[in-house]
């Protein structure tokens, strides 16, 4: 079956600028692209996709997620729009009244940042809201967690309890728990909540693949397999959601360091795959979030000049993970926010480089030093941004970490003028998935409605580069730069079809662009008609 895309501004990302009037798709790959007469000359062509006047870009693909974390969002009490505590307390007596006794009260994205009093809430208010429920919401970073008395208790929490190795339990000045946990201190908590069911996750894979295809996403690369009950479980809801006859969706799947002895004692190893699922990078977190002051930073805070943040590891232990993933011929992937954790990760992957023809990712990479990125160019590595932290995180990351760190902190310009390669994701659940947010956000820097010309306005990225990193930049990150991100010939035929050409409009539209078409594998997996 050969399929003409056609009738519309068709751009290959090969370069700026280049555009051809048609594809022709045989299968699932770009068999001709170029002039319709001539195409239509040379091959027999089976049907005909009319784009309408639509534009048609490579499809989209999300760099950094949490898949199952993001259709989780979607299913639970989403605290992300909340801006007053007083908002949040009465969003979460509502839910504990439709809820019933002694069921957990679960929640994501809360952000005191929003707050004009920058409230974090104490467990004995928590208490009052909830005395019959254990409660956990889940900052949206995901570095910090607030929990009630019910909560603690049932995670073994107290007085004596001791700060596990990267976390923190936050305490009073009496040294009790105030139920604000940190990084790895979460865990506590976390693991105190019953297993979610098989249906469950499956339902949760599948609400999150919906959304991003709605999103005209048509691939992400997901950070679940620590979770929700081991490898092998987690592993089996993609191989049961994402598949030729349920939902197409092309899934790397980055591997946390705690359960790689788990994938290959199953006889599983990187860049095994069923055509839509693969398995990617072994992930590694080096620190924590710069909302909680959990980034880990070589000079203090500047808000908070008694703390570094927190180090998830030591030098010597992040380089024996590093180790560890090279013999299993892995690359990694390591959670680098503060600059002392990318020079961490930096030290770690030069002394144990990763297997020929292999790059590594720095995940974030939201605070770097002029010798980081010197040596960052010496290195097969490629950093995952997220453009829309610009959006959520300023202007109040400006006081956290002081004026003289800024120049070099959110600066995707100043890497990609680097010669840095770098591709874009959302973060999601943590920010929206929706890609067009994050363009704006990375080419106006600021958020939608804001009146001014964007914060630090010399790291504007133009829209093809913002593109680009969706594209170009996703599959350099896994190396398949020779198969996916361009329109070619050989190359995947995945498409994001949007109504308007976000190469000539005025920025200011980009989040009004409308997505009317998401094609995995040349078949339409969203369609707004």
């Amino acid at each position: 079956m050969r399929t003409l895309w056609t009738n519309g501004t068709i751009y290959t990302m090969k370069k700026e600028g280049d555009t051809v009037e048609a594809v022709l798709v045989e299968g699932d790959k770009i068999l001709a692209c170029g002039n319709r007469a001539e195409i239509e000359q040379q091959y027999e062509i089976d049907q005909v996709q009319d784009l309408n006047g639509a534009v048609m870009y490579p499809g989209f693909v999300d760099s950094h997620l949490h898949m199952i974390g993001h259709g989780e969002k979607l299913m639970r009490l989403d605290l992300s729009d909340i801006h007053s505590a007083e908002e949040m307390r009465t969003t979460l007596k509502e839910k504990v009244y439709s809820t019933p006794l002694n069921e957990w009260i679960i929640g994501d994205g809360w952000n005191e940042n929003n707050f004009v009093d920058r409230k974090i809430f104490h467990r004995f208010e928590l208490d009052e809201i909830a005395p019959h429920h254990p409660m956990m919401l889940t900052r949206i970073c995901r570095h910090a967690l607030l929990a009630n008395s019910k909560a603690l208790q049932l995670a073994g929490i107290t007085n004596e309890t001791p700060d596990p190795p990267g976390g923190v339990i936050v305490r009073d000045s009496n040294g009790s728990p105030t139920g604000y946990l940190l990084d790895k201190a979460q865990d506590l908590v976390k693991n105190a909540i019953p297993q979610v069911t098989e249906e469950y996750l499956d339902r949760a894979l599948k609400t999150s693949i919906e959304d991003l295809t709605k999103h005209g996403i048509v691939g992400g690369h997901s950070e679940d397999l620590n979770y929700y009950g081991g490898f092998l479980r987690t592993y089996q809801t993609f191989l049961n959601v994402v598949n030729e006859d349920q939902l197409k969706f092309k899934a790397n799947l980055l591997v946390h360091h705690e359960v790689v002895e788990d994938m290959h004692g199953h006889g599983y190893s990187v860049g095994a795959s069923n055509g839509y699922v693969e398995l990617g990078s072994m992930k590694i977190f080096a620190d924590g979030a710069l909302g909680g002051r959990t980034a880990y930073l070589s000079k203090p805070y500047n808000d908070m000049p008694e703390t570094y943040g927190v180090a998830i590891h030591s030098l010597t232990e992040l380089k024996e993970l590093v180790k560890k993933a090279r013999t299993y011929k892995m690359p990694v992937a390591i959670h680098t926010i503060g600059d002392l954790a990318l020079e961490f990760a930096l030290y770690a992957v030069e002394e144990h480089p990763p297997p020929e023809g292999l790059r590594d990712r720095f995940v974030h990479g939201q605070v770097v030093r002029p010798d980081l990125i010197e040596r960052l160019k010496k290195v097969p590595v490629i950093i995952d941004i997220q453009p829309h932290f610009v959006a959520s995180d300023f202007p109040w990351v400006i006081e956290r970490l002081g004026e003289e760190r800024m120049q070099y902190s959110f600066a995707w310009k100043t890497l990609l003028n680097e010669g840095i390669p770098c591709a874009s994701g959302s973060d999601a659940p943590i920010e929206t998935a929706d890609p067009l947010a994050t363009i704006y956000a990375a080419v106006m820097r600021k958020k939608v409605g804001d009146q001014h010309e964007g914060f630090y306005p010399e790291q504007k990225l133009t829209p093809y580069e913002a593109v680009e990193l969706y594209t170009k930049g996703s599959a350099y990150a896994i190396g398949k730069e020779n198969e996916m991100g361009h329109i070619d010939n050989g190359y995947s035929a995945d498409f994001t079809v949007l109504s308007e050409d976000l190469f000539r409009i005025n920025p200011e539209s980009i989040p009004q662009v409308k997505v009317l078409k998401t094609v995995v594998n040349n078949t339409v997996v969203y369609s707004a008609e």
